[in-house]
């Protein structure tokens, strides 16, 4: 669904003075730093120590094999995983995958429905045809007739999820890439672990920029977050956010794109048109309560534009932030439950 690169500046990873002040990094309570890679990205782990935790060590490897567990499922890269050999199977067959596929999948459906296609776990083919490479541009435009023709062989409406946990599509080619969904669901997977197995009070978790959060951190104040302002040569800040114990996904296309005789193509493919984003739309910013949900959602709305997007955001009460560039500049466009999340400047 996307290949873009996402990122929030965090306290305590790329940490800029300004920030520092904003988040109150501080030392007076200790703070647990697990760090490692997953899902061909890094994922932190930053908790406040307290009685009766297991050594950090201990955690870690908890958390590299549950993070193992959700990549056997659900990753694309591994031919064996469940998702692989569902995208192999060559009928229309039901086939029984693990609660938590079904679980995902089920998410990215009903996120699709809601959106009218504008979100589709299954446009691969059209990114495929796109075929954007290491210099990060096609070698040439796929023709009408060709985008057309890959159209067909995709479409979430083809795809569902019968009897418990298992998978059907009616068209025997179809081929799923959760790669929009999945790294939310890690935070998932992690955040629930520290949260309900070790009763963890205060941990932020972040994988790949997606990010959720409980509690406090080491200064004893809620988690705040920087947004990153969505320009391509240079790093700053564009919001502070404090969103409690919820979840923060981000999106953008503002450092992964190409121009082409005027044209500017984003990575992000609409699965209506079959072509690149033309809104300009250059980064979303999404809370909810699970991170699965805000990182479907903000793939979602990258591909809507702004108008659509606030009009579902609203509807579905999601807190969500647009940034538009213009031909003013950056235009910031909040939905109606964003703007108690923003500190203050």
């Amino acid at each position: 669904m996307e290949y873009e690169v996402k990122r929030f500046l965090l306290c305590g990873a790329l940490m800029l003075s300004t920030i520092m002040l904003l988040t109150g990094c501080g030392d007076s309570r200790q703070q647990i730093d697990i760090n490692g890679q997953t899902m061909g990205t890094y994922y932190s782990v930053k908790l406040i120590k307290q009685d009766g935790l297991p050594s950090p060590e201990a955690i870690k490897k908890e958390i590299d094999k549950r993070l193992e567990l959700v990549n056997d499922q659900m990753s694309t890269y591994r031919p064996d995983s469940e998702l692989s050999q569902f995208n192999q199977l060559q009928s229309t067959q039901p086939f029984e995958v693990s609660a938590a596929t079904a679980k995902v999948i089920s998410e990215a459906l009903r996120i699709s429905k809601l959106s009218n296609g504008a979100y589709d776990v299954t446009v691969g083919p059209l990114v495929n045809l796109w075929s954007f490479g290491p210099e990060a541009r096609p070698e040439s435009t796929p023709t009408d007739q060709e985008i057309t023709t890959r159209k067909a062989e995709i479409g979430y409406q083809h795809l569902s999820v019968t009897d418990g946990n298992k998978l059907v599509k009616d068209l025997p080619d179809l081929y799923v890439d959760l790669s929009s969904i999945a790294k939310g669901y890690g935070v998932d997977v992690v955040a629930d672990y520290l949260k309900d197995d070790l009763h963890v009070k205060d941990f932020m978790v972040d994988v790949g920029g997606e990010v959720r959060l409980q509690g406090k951190n080491r200064s004893d104040v809620p988690w705040r977050i920087a947004i990153e302002k969505p320009i391509a040569n240079e790093r700053a800040v564009q919001d502070i956010i404090q969103a409690g114990d919820m979840a923060i996904a981000t999106s953008g296309d503002y450092r992964n794109y190409f121009e082409e005789d005027g044209v500017r193509y984003s990575h992000l493919i609409n699965p209506q048109t079959g072509k690149p984003i033309a809104n300009h739309v250059v980064s979303v910013t999404v809370i909810a309560p699970s991170c699965m949900t805000a990182d479907a959602y903000a793939t979602t709305f990258s591909v809507m534009g702004e108008e659509e997007s606030l009009a579902l955001a609203n509807k579905e009460k999601l807190p969500v932030m647009l940034i538009v560039k213009t031909k003013d500049g950056f235009v910031e466009f909040k939905s109606d439950t964003f703007e108690q999340y923003v500190v203050k400047k």
